[in-house]
């Protein structure tokens, strides 16, 4: 008896202690599915100037988009765009791997990248921001 009441405890303290995102109400699951997919709409249509007003005021006022970064973004045409799943982070923060594949539009080369979204839940705003700003397209370069 003891042994199965260890477990159960155990079992229980995990539960509490990862909230996951299943701890997210309806309200906030449907808003991040929401800007999820708007966010991943504007990457797919290489419209970062609109993708880019969905990351966190915060993070685009520390690390500004230059002019110069955006016309590098622009010099990408977005060829795919495939989403992962859901995962939470202990902060309440939500993750969500994504693989993009681009195509350089002066040299045509093509290239996949592995990309994680980071998204953070804003109470006053009721509403989701990404923070983990626009893809990396040059990572490694």
């Amino acid at each position: 008896m003891p042994r199965t009441l260890t477990i159960l405890l155990a079992l229980v303290a995990l539960l509490l202690a990862a909230p996951g995102a299943e701890a997210l109400n309806a309200r906030q699951r449907t808003k991040l599915e929401q800007a999820q997919a708007v966010f991943a709409s504007a990457v797919r249509w290489s419209d970062y100037e609109a993708a880019w007003q969905l990351v966190d005021p915060k993070v685009r006022t520390s690390e500004p988009l230059s002019d110069l970064e955006l016309a590098r973004y622009h010099q990408l045409q977005v060829t795919s765009y495939r989403e992962g799943g859901n995962g939470s982070l202990p902060d309440g923060s939500v993750t969500r791997e994504v693989e993009i594949g681009v195509v350089n539009r002066h040299t045509q080369a093509e290239r996949r990248i592995r990309w994680r979204e980071q998204w953070r839940w804003d109470a006053e705003g009721k509403r989701w921001w990404q923070t983990a700003g626009l893809p990396d397209f040059w990572e490694g370069d």
